[in-house]
């Protein structure tokens, strides 16, 4: 069986790795275990939060699914960090998991160009250092000249529950051992990390009336820039409760049974999404975690507790759920688990996700130590557009630190590496006041559009958006306020204070206290433009010296962004690098002074030298 493209797993990163070179025109197969578990959410169900909600943005933006399918299966809508700047507001929704699951695989089952195979793939076919296909447990040899592996927690997985310990790759799934073997037979360098979700807990034993109610937004904003502003979508609440003394006393007097602290597992845990018994053992001070109740179907009869993520054995759960206020009758449907998992050291691969080791190759998802849906989604959707390119002979797509959170996601991994679960901040973002949710599309959505992922109509309305803004902008900047006392009995009605000398508009508009609604007061034509528009337009005053500031540290780092590195060049010959600037460059195998300069330990000295030496080199010739 000949394909362009193999998409392995058909998890959050699956699906848009393999939808994404299918809509480019190239003939893809996506294998998976179990056609029923396409698009599975394995953890908490919800799609996006801090930074997350920017990549959903992104990949959008991009041509991806994930913003369309948490859009149709939404059950609540807020944005996060709503009371602080656009550029770290994160926009995160719950969703009815069984219906975005089967959402999911209609929409791979119906996309031309893509086939789907419910099959177990077990080797990958090399030759001469570079792919030709895989073999699955049926025997079945598939050809494809680039095969993509979004294998998951499925490699070489391992789930635990107190004392026991079963292969699986989710609790009562198989694990892919074989595969995890393969790879490290090619010489992959592999690590171990450890992740873990929450038991879930029969609705119908909840006492809801004693619980804070934790509603959605009144006016939900969509993650797809397709979906109308006024969309009106299902609005369940969540719940807030915390835990107490007495589960804290249950938790300490059974860490010998934990599998966290008693040798079972070897794999490191996400730091910043610890295990209950991981945060009671290191935050003693603290006399409550918050806990959020949420509906994990719109029927809500099941519902997951968010924060109380455990591996303990399933009599210590019951206990700990039982002595939670809300939840003192609570019955357990599903126990929480942990689960130890294979994954490939990121730095073994280029840019655009191919490996180093094995051309035609690809790594996307928690295979590259990630965690998270949307960090997963990201890299899927990047691995199967410069997959898809590659057949092609077409120059790779990669985004930059300063024009996308997933160019932020991707370079972090491919330079720095991970030895813990990596999940995506703000403030990894070092350009993050261009880099906000609402402009993703007027980064991003042309580059779609020339790949074939987004349509011409669609970049006509963003088109006549971007020039709103444009015009906008230019009314503020070139229009200007005396303190006549017309003039400030008018900012008065606005609720502003007073100037004191000429103003323009721009830094009117750029004061905290105004808000893009009162644009149409200073000029009639903020009346005729759309509401993202204007937005958009106070957003850009408000931030105006910042966004200015920032532009030009980009432009110097686009200097070193291409100022190129030979191919094998020779990093033992320059004196004034160290041994182990020297061995981490050798390793990395850096493209340019931008990637050698987010090397890990590779400091500022030592790109100012291998800058040197290289410009030596070519004028010598």
């Amino acid at each position: 069986m000949k394909y362009d493209i193999i998409v392995v797993g058909a998890g959050h990163a699956g699906i848009e790795a393999a939808l994404s070179p299918a809509r480019m025109g190239k003939k893809t197969l996506l294998i998976t275990m179990s056609v029923e578990q396409i698009g599975a959410v394995s953890c908490n169900p919800a799609i996006g939060g801090l930074a997350k909600g920017h990549l959903v943005k992104e990949i959008d933006a991009l041509g991806g699914q994930m913003g369309l399918s948490t859009d149709a299966n939404g059950l609540q809508f807020r944005v996060l960090n709503g009371s602080k700047g656009p550029a770290v507001r994160g926009s995160r929704a719950q969703i009815d998991m069984d219906r975005y699951a089967m959402f999911q695989r209609s929409v791979c089952i119906n996309q031309p160009n893509l086939d789907v195979r419910q099959d177990l793939v077990e080797e990958l076919l090399v030759e001469n250092g570079e792919i030709i296909g895989a073999k699955s447990q049926l025997g079945i040899i598939y050809n494809a000249p680039k095969v993509i592996l979004t294998t998951g927690t499925f490699l070489n997985g391992i789930t635990h529950i107190g004392e026991l310990q079963n292969e699986s790759g989710r609790l009562g799934e198989f694990s892919a051992k074989k595969l995890g073997d393969n790879l490290r037979e090619l010489g992959f360098e592999i690590g171990r990390l450890k992740t873990g979700t929450t038991p879930r807990i029969d609705a119908t034993t909840i006492d809801f009336d004693i619980l804070e109610a934790h509603e959605g937004d009144s006016e939900p904003i969509g993650f797809s820039f397709a979906t109308p502003r006024d969309f009106n979508p299902t609005q369940l609440p969540c719940y807030i409760t915390y835990t107490n003394d007495k589960t804290h006393q249950l938790i300490e007097s059974n860490f010998y049974r934990a599998p966290l602290f008693s040798g079972q597992i070897e794999g490191v845990g996400p730091r910043y999404c610890p295990s209950i018994e991981d945060k009671v053992n290191r935050f003693k001070e603290r006399n409550r975690h918050q806990l959020f109740i949420e509906p994990q179907t719109e029927d809500k009869t099941e519902y997951y507790i968010n924060g109380l993520s455990t591996s303990l054995p399933s009599d210590v759960q019951d206990e700990v759920v039982r002595s939670i206020k809300g939840l003192e009758n609570a019955k357990i449907i599903r126990y929480g688990y942990a689960i130890e998992y294979d994954y490939a050291q990121p730095t073994q691969l280029k840019h655009t996700l191919e490996t180093k080791r094995v051309k035609g190759l690809y790594f996307a998802g928690q295979l590259n130590g990630t965690t998270g849906y949307e960090e997963a989604a990201a890299q899927g959707l990047m691995a199967g557009i410069n997959a898809s390119l590659s057949i092609d002979k077409k120059e790779p797509f990669i985004l930059r630190r300063d024009e996308a959170y997933i160019g932020v996601l991707i370079d972090d991994l491919v330079t720095k590496g991970t030895n813990e679960p990596y999940r995506m901040f703000t403030s990894r973002a070092e350009y993050r006041l261009l880099l906000r949710e609402s402009n993703a599309d007027q980064r991003l959505s042309h580059y779609a559009n020339k790949l074939g992922l987004v349509d011409d109509e669609t970049i006509k309305r963003l088109d006549t958006k971007i020039e709103q803004i444009k015009k906008g902008m230019q009314i503020l900047d070139e229009s200007f306020m005396t303190p006549s006392k017309e003039n400030l009995e008018f900012l008065q009605n606005l609720k502003q204070e007073k100037i004191a000398d000429k103003t323009s508009y721009k830094n009117i508009v750029a004061r905290s206290s105004f808000d893009a609604d009162n644009l149409g007061a200073l000029d009639s034509y903020f009346d005729t433009i759309s509401k993202e528009a204007k937005d958009e337009i106070s957003t850009n005053a408000k931030y105006d010296r910042y966004i200015q500031k920032q532009q030009r540290q980009i432009e110097k780092m686009r200097e070193l962004l291409s100022f190129k590195i030979p191919k094998g060049f020779d990093y033992k010959s320059i004196s004034g690098l160290s041994n182990e600037v020297v061995e981490k460059l050798q390793k990395a195998e850096p493209t340019t002074l931008y990637e050698a300069s987010n090397i890990s330990g590779v400091t500022p000295a030592s790109i100012d030298v291998l800058h040197m030496y290289i410009q030596m080199r070519k004028y010598k010739g």
